[in-house]
């Protein structure tokens, strides 16, 4: 399990970004325990239906507010009251805020101290996603809305697949962007046409087009991508193929050097003028299932392989150094940000084989 510090990316072992934390169904008002960024975390949905995030651990007397069944404050339903939660040990109970706001057996004071640290998050698609930032800064781009396809006419949403915990650095899973010669033996692509990667900004795109072995209906059929990263921490892709589907792949730190994964595809059944049937949704269903047996032959190999700091790359391979120089942006200072993106903004071509005159998603 190698480290950030044994890459070379810079003065922070965890990166700055938005990232998941857990599927929405998994927030309720019985706590749960998380850990993410070498930190255990506390995640518990309101009686608001407000989600929130806290520090684990109570200030008082360092009690665990999730790894509880017997204290009766559990056992009697009275953990979450509001958006507060009480500690099973002792009964203090934590504002949304952090702040204590009271002690069942101390009525006139309340110490200053008693905080708890809270973390910025927000519901999206099914999804809790939290903004993290080693300088403690506030958010310095927007979550994005996937496409606009959540709850979209016509389309059938995600549902989360867990792809396990690995020791592997988020540097390997992101390699991927520019990794041209793995998508034939691992992903079953054939007849490629294009591959390039464009990096603009806290943003690097990838641009696909080749036929595939299953996801596609008719041999001649191209599978067109646009993939794209906005921070280190979710994939996105606007897909064209047997249907228009939108997926979303996620590599959260744990600790420094292992990372939760998760997959989720949403798929377009019709054109939006009817009912969306339970046949469209088994249809969809199976087709986010090949979409997920598809990132499970990447996710065999980076559970496998040994840390790769410096890749023995050849000019056909893709721009792996341009991709592992945007990265190193979100483990420095935000004002060093423009000094990595302007060593590789711009669009890289590794493959083009199109006729004449004929463009595909990178223009």
């Amino acid at each position: 399990m190698a480290t950030s510090a044994e890459y070379g990316l810079g003065e922070f072992a965890f990166p700055r970004g938005w990232f998941m934390i857990a599927g929405s169904e998994e927030a309720t008002t019985k706590p749960i325990p998380l850990r993410f960024f070498g930190q255990d975390m506390v995640l518990y949905r309101g009686e608001t239906g407000t989600p929130h995030l806290v520090e684990a651990y109570c200030p008082h007397m360092g009690a665990h507010l999730a790894k509880n069944t017997t204290s009766y404050i559990v056992r009697d339903g009275e953990q979450v009251q509001g958006d507060s939660i009480r500690c099973p040990f002792h009964g203090w109970r934590f504002g949304p805020d952090g702040k204590c706001d009271d002690i069942p057996y101390s009525e006139k004071f309340i110490p200053k101290a008693a905080c708890l640290k809270t973390f910025h998050i927000v519901e999206r698609a099914g999804i809790i996603w939290m903004w993290h930032c080693p300088e403690g800064l506030e958010p310095q781009w927007e979550l994005p809305n996937f496409g606009g396809h959540w709850n979209e006419p016509g389309w059938v949403n995600w549902k989360i697949d867990f792809m396990g915990d690995l020791n592997c650095h988020g540097i390997e899973i992101v390699d991927n962007m520019a990794d041209f010669g793995h998508f034939v033996p691992i992903h079953g692509a054939k007849d490629f046409t294009y591959f390039a990667n464009e990096f603009k900004g806290h943003i690097v795109h990838q641009y696909y087009s080749a036929g595939h072995r299953t996801l596609t209906t008719n041999p001649e059929d191209q599978l067109v991508l646009d993939t794209w990263y906005e921070g280190p921490g979710f994939l996105q892709s606007e897909m064209g193929g047997a249907y228009p589907s939108f997926i979303m792949i996620a590599n959260t730190p744990i600790d420094d050097g292992k990372v939760r994964c998760w997959h989720a595809l949403m798929v377009k059944v019709h054109d939006g003028s009817r009912e969306t049937t339970d046949a469209d949704r088994a249809a969809a269903f199976e087709y986010q299932e090949m979409s997920r047996l598809a990132f499970a032959q990447d996710v065999e190999i980076w559970d496998n392989k040994r840390d790769c700091f410096n890749p023995l790359a050849i000019p056909q391979d893709g721009p792996y150094g341009k991709v592992r120089i945007w990265y190193k942006q979100f483990y420095n200072p935000r004002d060093r940000a423009g000094d990595f993106q302007k060593r590789v903004n711009g669009l890289t071509v590794t493959m083009d084989k199109r006729p004449a005159g004929k463009t595909s998603a990178a223009g």
